[in-house]
């Protein structure tokens, strides 16, 4: 049987003092722990609210309040129970308690679907099927068909709810920890090893080593790497490729030219890098002595030595079985030179790639796979044996040969190598090399992990202390409760006394809320610092980003519900609005969309209209409740801050690492000094005299010449955020250009934010909207006109964003133009009433935790600083995206409670105590700042 949506709801439902304020309050992200279910993960309820319900006019589940749904489904209880001759079962109205498991779910289910049958329907005698006469008149098979889509909401609700889904989140993240702690010890704990031996390629071009990352080396960052280096390449012809494309790293100009059967030097002496290459196509007497002269003390020895040869041996001696017994004598000679070398040099040797056999020339039709693998092997085997209860030194360069199985075929004679299968080969002796010196952030391969700091020890031990330290309250707490707990009287059956829980006091709040961050922080810092989970380099294809655009789409569609008010952005909107882009930015990242320029700048869009809310949110706030005191300022800098501080320290980031927070937080501050500042106009004294509209916008005017002052000298920008202490939040790599870059590329979507804000709220003042549930916003011919204008707005400029060329000229133009997007969208969303009426409580459940998905997803769903993609099931990147991606959920909306429960502690009401916490948490930076002078010196 399908069970219809339920009723909308009553008019007389209760609404809450922060439904009625109307539109969105400042900087939603701010404001606290989501109070609303998600369509699959339901928060937890608190205070008087019953489990497995939620309070207000709607939810992700359905509407109407708890206490309608209580009646509701305890007038058909009681009925069921009535015609069963079991009145008494009919007072135990409600929800499905956890005492009454799944037994009691189904007794429910049975004796209203037994009380549904028997009910003579009470229809309507017209013929005709009128939709709304069927509403009012069968008002009975309506209202039991809700109250039994209700009751299987409750039914989800008992048995899955947020709380089991982190539960369940922490018992994958303990597995997973311990089988890739397993796999580590098993199968050693060396990157290079995989990176030398094993790997697959993404698409066409782009290699991937097993379990880690590779960085793909510029010039400058080559030459730094090698500077006053020494690479010899000993070898055949596929060697002497292999020395072309490594040496085009350094120099793209060099050209392969000269006699191919001699010495090839090349030598850069800008940075003294010398690299040559060595003509010994044979393993021999002649590539035995070149080796040893550098084994001898005197001789100045390469740092790196790379070296393979067989196919010479083949062809000369047309694939003899006696060739192969002297290459095994000769490589048996050379094994103990190249194993001396290799305790002051990084010796390589190159196996020999296989070959296509079809396009070998004549001269090269002995040259099969067959041989070039028993070569191989006996190479493998004399290297590995060379030295006697140790691993041997001398790395086997094997990878490539995985490369030239996929990529053999584009090959020209059969047995060289296309010049993209060199290219990675050459930047894999790169990354082999280079990764432990420069240390490079998407480079984890061969790098190991980076040693704590002062500040992260200091960190470490704080979280641990405050583990014990709740463990050691929580203990003592049980223990009391079990001494207070009443006894029952044998002879009467009764409790001797009532015992009523005492609150939890801030203490117990404060030690659970560090308790809980210590162990999401350790995770943290497993994920993306300590080398135990997996990563891996991202990859673009339109699929990747376009399929699960669809997928979240549909889900959002699906999962929708009536809003509280139908005004233009109310709450239920706007975090709609928040949940959706941040979905579209999550994938953004994790397919690496970044590439593909107009969707680029389709997400540049989404990020402006972040700002853009965070104008009209706070300007909105401060125009109508005139509240400029200290304790909001603080409450909201906490929100936005609280956890990249934190980050900061455990993760050691600079904080314009996280660049959109430093981004949220200045323009905040922008908007209540703005407003702040003498006069102090808000809307209830602007309301009595018309000429402080007129100041209001004088002030507006002032702050887009200051926006646009700063935005065309990027000299006085410098100096002022150069200036200490500011200079330590807002520099990155020693300056603050990127952070003039990040404010100046969306620099009037803020003001635009505001200034849509005082229109909206004026317009609104003097009745001009029509605001009414269903009612369109204007006059039909307004609303048409401005519907058809806004459409023809928004896909003008997808067109146009579609059609870039240049990322740097579209930047250019991106702050002027980005407002017609987001203004075209909140016409398109608002004008009609029946749209305005609904919103996706999908997203909107990923809206109010949507500050905490976009820094979160930094370190535990991507990877290396959001360069890479975190890999918890290797071999499988469906089910690891799957289950990355619901413990990246569960752990974002805990920090969210978590921030939300401190902020009431640490910012409390009054002014007193809330001037002492300041003085602390000021103290607490200042601590932080010289500890952070002390590290900056010593890394120096």
């Amino acid at each position: 049987m399908s069970l219809p949506p339920p009723p909308p709801p009553a008019a007389g439902d209760p609404v809450t003092q922060a439904d009625s304020l109307g539109s969105v309050t400042p900087e939603d992200w701010a404001a606290g722990p989501p109070s609303q279910a998600q369509p699959l993960l339901r928060q937890e309820a608190k205070g008087e609210e019953e489990e497995g319900e939620e309070t207000g006019v709607r939810g992700a589940w359905g509407t109407g309040t708890a206490e309608q749904r209580r009646r509701g489904w305890g007038e058909a209880a009681e009925a069921a129970a009535a015609e069963e001759g079991q009145g008494e079962a009919g007072g135990a109205a409600g929800s499905v308690s956890p005492a009454g498991g799944a037994g009691g779910g189904r007794e429910s289910w049975r004796r209203l679907l037994a009380w549904l049958r028997r009910r003579q329907p009470q229809c309507c005698p017209c013929a005709a099927p009128l939709p709304r006469s069927a509403a009012h008149c069968c008002h009975g098979g309506t209202k039991m068909a809700a109250l039994a889509y209700n009751l299987g909401k409750r039914e989800i609700n008992h048995y899955f709810s947020v709380r089991s889904a982190k539960v369940l989140a922490l018992v994958a993240v303990l597995l997973l920890a311990v089988c890739h702690l397993a796999s580590r010890r098993y199968r050693g704990n060396d990157s290079c090893e995989y990176l030398l031996s094993s790997g697959r390629f993404l698409g066409e071009k782009v290699w991937q080593p097993h379990s880690c990352m590779m960085h793909k080396y510029k010039i400058s960052e080559a030459k730094n790497c090698l500077v006053d280096k020494h690479i010899a390449f000993i070898g055949d012809s596929r060697i002497r490729q292999l020395f072309y494309s490594f040496v085009k790293i350094i120099n793209p100009q060099f050209k392969e030219e000269g006699n191919k059967h001699e010495n090839i030097p090349f030598e850069d002496k800008t940075a003294s890098v010398k690299v040559d290459f060595l003509w010994h196509p044979e393993v021999n007497g002649s590539m035995k002595q070149c080796i040893k002269v550098w084994t001898e003390d005197s001789v100045a020895k390469p740092h790196v030595i790379v070296a393979g040869a067989a196919t010479w041996s083949i062809k000369i001696h047309n694939g003899s079985n006696e060739a192969l017994s002297q290459y095994k004598m000769n490589i048996t000679s050379i094994a103990p030179l190249l194993e001396k070398l290799a305790k002051t040099s990084d010796v390589y040797w190159v196996l020999q790639d296989p070959v296509y056999e079809d396009l070998l020339s004549e001269n090269r039709k002995m040259i099969t796979n067959e041989k070039i693998d028993a070569y191989n092997e006996a190479a493998v085997s004399i290297l590995n044996s060379s030295t006697r209860n140790s691993k041997s030194n001398v790395k086997v360069f094997s990878v490539s040969k995985l490369i030239a199985q996929e990529t053999i075929m584009e090959s020209l004679d059969g047995l060289h190598l296309p010049e993209s299968s060199r290219e990675t080969s050459a930047m894999i002796l790169m990354n082999v090399y280079c990764n432990k010196i420069l240390k490079p952030v998407d480079g984890s391969c061969c790098q190991p992990r980076p040693p704590l700091t002062l500040i992260q020890k200091l960190a470490a031990c704080f979280f641990t202390l405050s583990i014990i330290g709740y463990l050691i309250f929580y203990i003592i707490h049980r223990n009391a409760h079990r001494k207070n707990k009443p006894c029952t009287d044998l002879e009467s059956g009764e409790e001797k006394k009532n015992i009523i829980n005492p609150p939890v006091s801030p203490l117990e709040i404060l030690l659970q809320s560090f308790c809980k961050l210590g162990l999401i922080m350790a995770y943290f810092y497993m994920c993306d610092r300590a080398n135990l989970f997996m990563k891996e380099n991202k990859f673009y294809t339109h699929s990747t980003f376009f399929i699960p655009i669809i997928y979240i789409l549909v889900l959002g569609v699906f999962y929708n519900e009536n809003t509280k008010e139908t005004k233009v952005l109310n709450r239920e909107q706007t975090d709609e609005w928040k949940g959706w882009m941040q979905l579209v930015i999550l994938i953004y990242h994790i397919s690496g969309a970044s590439t593909f320029l107009p969707v680029y700048m389709h997400i540049r869009v989404l990020v402006a209209a972040y700002l853009f809310q965070t104008g009209y949110g706070h300007f909105s706030y401060f125009w109508i409740k005139g509240d400029f005191g200290i304790h909001r300022v603080c409450q909201v800098l906490f929100r936005l801050n609280f956890l990249v501080v934190v980050l900061c320290i455990v993760m050691d980031r600079p904080y314009q690492f996280y660049y959109f927070v430093p981004l949220v937080t200045v323009w905040f501050m922008v908007i209540y000094v703005t407003l702040a500042l003498w006069p102090q106009i808000i809307q209830k004294k602007a309301n009595g005299n018309c000429l402080w509209h007129f100041g209001l916008l004088l002030k507006l005017a002032f702050l887009l010449l200051c926006i646009c002052f700063l935005a065309y000298s990027q000299g006085a920008f410098e100096k002022i955020f150069s200036l200490w202490p500011l200079s330590k939040c807002f520099e990155l790599k020693g300056n603050v250009y990127e952070w003039w870059f990040r404010w100046r590329l969306d620099r009037y979507v803020v003001f635009h934010g505001m200034l849509f804000a005082f229109i909206y709220l004026a317009l609104q003042k003097r009745q001009i909207l029509s605001e009414g549930k269903g009612e369109p916003l204007f006059s039909s011919k307004i609303s048409n006109f401005l519907l058809f204008i806004s459409v023809v707005s928004f896909l003008t400029y997808s067109i146009w964003a579609s059609s870039c060329k240049n990322k740097s000229e579209c930047n250019e133009l991106h702050p002027s133009v980005s407002v017609v997007q987001i203004l075209a969208f909140i016409l398109i969303r608002n004008i009609p009433g029946y749209a305005r009426s609904v919103y996706s409580s999908f997203f909107a459940w990923f809206g109010k935790i949507s500050l905490e998905l976009f820094i979160c997803q930094y370190h535990i769903w991507l990877a290396a600083d959001t360069r890479g993609i975190l890999v918890l099931i290797p071999g499988n990147p469906m089910l690891n995206i799957i289950v990355s991606t619901f413990i990246f959920v569960c752990v974002a909306h805990e920090i969210s409670q978590i921030t939300n429960d401190l902020a009431q502690i640490i910012i409390p009401k009054d002014n007193s105590s809330l001037l002492k916490r300041l003085a602390c948490i000021a103290a607490f930076f200042c601590g932080l700042l010289i500890l952070s002078s002390i590290q900056d010196k010593s890394r120096h």
